[in-house]
């Protein structure tokens, strides 16, 4: 197991590098560096370091210096290390188990992190996995990434011919590219190197990066019966790379002088126009966003319909700059309060379930409007004396409720006035017959009552207790529970104005947060 590191002019890295290197979890068995004719003097820091092997060349280039220690290297296995990059102590370990577990395998890789001169770490870990074809995934693109988190078989990459001194950029890619055409690759997910950004990398030039890039792509276009198996992903690969190093680009040239910027945003539109144009236009409309005013933003924002909150202090109450509500009574007296828009929707679309014997709370007004098939109609009232009351008393009370008798209960808005709510869904559970069905609402965000009511009104209730207290009750597959409302229901709602008067439009969208009517629909289990 050999680690080989080329250097040219990078002493000052090279230390950081080789101590990287010999503190391996599982030590390498020869550490090689390679002098690619360097002006500094890389022999003075590796004599810090016992038993690593320095081998002088002049300058060839990295691929030349590469492929001499491959020639150099005992191992049957081998990783290259660039002398300003770094290994994490599991780097060999965690490989040589991904090699053990795909012996065939002429690469295995990992992920990488970016840092900057000093260590500190940039930005997210990187790691991307090939899938069941390797050659497509990376003629899409580079999936490997670092060429430090790769270990090669030895012998397969000698046998394949190294890495070509030809390719002064690029000659890793050349490799995976060219391995991953006849032979097995695999990964592991271990973030095992770090590579560091400097500002003097070889990767630097987004433009001469390309021009090797496409140089190293022309020699794995598919010709003849590989066409039908890789031509899509290469030509997939030349729209990647050109939106990938436009990118850069224009990264690079955003903050830049006005001139740096034209240069920046002309050599990224000839590379990638749709790229360079997407994000040209982004960049405008965030230049113009920023020269705009909050009014002004709020502004255009209403124009295009769009939600947009008031700049601060520009809030306008108009009718709501009150302490006191439009309506007291829920809108009762401007017209139908809101929260029936909800109640009166549920209902009608459980028209199915009020048939048979059917019980509801304090008239008979939705069982008559919205049933079909009632063979018999019971009105609970606390008064026995109140017009159509069959039934008198409190439901939460045992012995109120027949047991096993309905076929349906509506039961609307009426839980929340009950203090002991679990005793109340108690006796609708066993008051229904078995396959029957309890239509129940319950308020959410309200105003309390003024009248009769207000002395016993104590909850209002959400989805969440709702579901639970049901679930004590009921089979959680046999209920549904649906919470109804947004900031705009609310609030008409709350000032007590009229369904007659509000946008009726924007009563359906629901927010979670905002919840003005709960409604449940459980069916009672049969034996």
């Amino acid at each position: 197991m050999t680690i080989a590191i080329a250097t040219y002019d990078q002493a000052h890295f090279l230390a950081d590098a080789l101590r990287s290197a010999m503190a391996q979890d599982r030590p390498a068995d020869e550490i090689i560096v390679v002098d690619d004719g360097s002006h500094d003097d890389p022999a003075s820091v590796v004599r810090d370091f016992p038993g690593v092997v320095l081998i002088r060349q002049e300058n060839q280039g990295l691929a030349a210096a590469r492929n001499t220690a491959l020639a150099a290297a005992a191992g049957d296995a081998i990783l290259f290390l660039d002398a300003d990059d770094l290994l994490l102590p599991a780097a060999l370990s965690t490989a040589l188990a991904c090699r053990a577990r795909h012996p065939g395998a002429a690469l295995v890789y990992g992920g990488h992190r970016r840092v900057d001169a000093a260590g500190g770490v940039l930005d997210a870990a990187k790691f991307t996995a090939t899938g069941a074809d390797p050659h497509a995934d990376l003629l899409r693109g580079n999936a490997i990434g670092m060429h430090a988190t790769v270990l090669y078989n030895r012998a397969m990459l000698a046998a394949a011919g190294g890495f070509d001194p030809a390719l002064k950029k690029c000659e890793d890619y050349d490799v995976y590219l060219r391995l991953s055409r006849t032979h097995a690759i695999a990964h592991h997910p271990d973030i095992v190197a770090d590579y560091r950004i400097h500002g003097t990398n070889m990767s630097g030039d987004s433009r001469a990066m390309l021009r090797w890039v496409e140089r190293v792509r022309r020699r794995y276009r598919p010709t003849g019966a590989d066409r039908g198996r890789w031509d899509t992903a290469w030509r997939e690969g030349g729209r990647i790379w050109r939106d990938h190093y436009a990118g850069e680009i224009l990264a690079r040239s955003g903050n830049g002088a006005a001139i740096d910027r034209g240069i920046g945003i002309m050599t990224a539109t000839a590379m990638a126009p749709r790229t360079a144009g997407r994000r040209w236009r982004a960049t405008l409309r965030r230049r113009i966003a920023a020269a705009l005013t909050p009014e002004m933003k709020h502004r255009l924002k209403r124009i295009a319909g769009r939600p947009s909150s008031p700049p601060l202090g520009r809030v306008r109450m108009g009718d709501l700059d009150r302490t006191s509500p439009i309506s007291p009574d829920f809108g009762f007296d401007r017209g139908s309060p809101v929260d029936r828009h909800y109640i009166e929707h549920f209902l009608a679309g459980a028209r199915a379930d009020i048939r048979g014997r059917v019980l509801e709370i304090g008239d008979a007004a939705y069982s008559r409007r919205f049933g079909s098939g009632i063979t018999r109609q019971d009105v609970l009232h606390v008064d026995i004396d109140a017009p159509g009351a069959t039934i008198a008393g409190d439901m939460s009370q045992a012995g109120i409720l027949p047991r096993d008798a309905f076929d349906c209960m509506i039961v609307t808005q009426t839980l929340h006035l009950i203090y002991d709510m679990r005793a109340a869904l108690r006796q609708m559970h066993d008051a229904l017959a078995p396959g029957g069905t309890l239509l129940l609402t319950v308020p959410g965000i309200t105003s309390i009552d003024r009248g009769e009511w207000g002395d016993t009104w104590f909850w209002s209730l959400t989805r969440q207790s709702v579901t639970r207290l049901m679930a004590e009750f009921f089979d959680p597959a046999d209920v549904e529970i649906a919470a109804h409302g947004n900031v705009y229901a609310a609030t008409c709602f709350i000032q007590g104005m009229a369904l007659e008067e509000v946008d009726r439009a924007k009563l359906e969208h629901r927010d979670a947060s905002y919840p003005v009517v709960v409604t449940v629909r459980a069916r009672r289990a049969r034996p």
